[in-house]
């Protein structure tokens, strides 16, 4: 397999989240991968997308694996959403972070989620699954933070 040099999701990602999700709700394994929910900007209809989150330093970080992925995209309109890990649901504010912000994150990703770290690689968003090749997204992918719902949101 060729390494894509577009910085573009692969075209087998979205099926396979797909696939992901159903064995979630099923209850058949993949209970510890995360589903992050949030209405679409222009339906509003749930749109679901199974993703790595990072815990560092007691706060909790979403990564935008590709430049201007939908799910973030959805997830800055929301503002909130909701993360389901098997059959647990939790109400999440999502606070994106500016890019001086988001660069400790960044920097910790591929060596904390190498697995999310290769598709990034291998899809060509990032020349080398490195802090430093990470840290130079800052900017161009979007990190967010999930903070707890404000009073009434959740």
């Amino acid at each position: 397999m060729t390494r894509r040099k577009t910085g573009t999701p692969p075209r087998w990602l979205k099926p396979m989240n797909r696939v992901l999700m159903t064995m979630q709700r099923l209850g058949l394994g993949m209970r510890d991968l995360p589903v992050l929910t949030v209405p679409g900007r222009r339906s509003g209809e749930p749109r679901r997308t199974p993703l790595s989150v990072l815990d560092m330093d007691g706060h909790r970080y979403l990564l935008a694996g590709f430049p201007g992925a939908d799910w973030a995209a959805n997830a800055r309109a929301a503002g909130v959403g909701t993360l389901s890990v098997g059959r647990t649901e939790e109400r999440v504010r999502l606070v994106e972070l500016d890019p001086a912000a988001a660069v400790p994150v960044l920097r910790a990703w591929p060596v904390r989620i190498p697995e999310g770290a290769k598709i990034m690689h291998d899809a060509g968003v990032v020349p080398e699954s490195t802090p430093d090749a990470f840290e130079a997204l800052a900017g161009r992918c979007a990190v967010f933070r999930l903070d707890a719902p404000e009073d009434g949101a959740g």
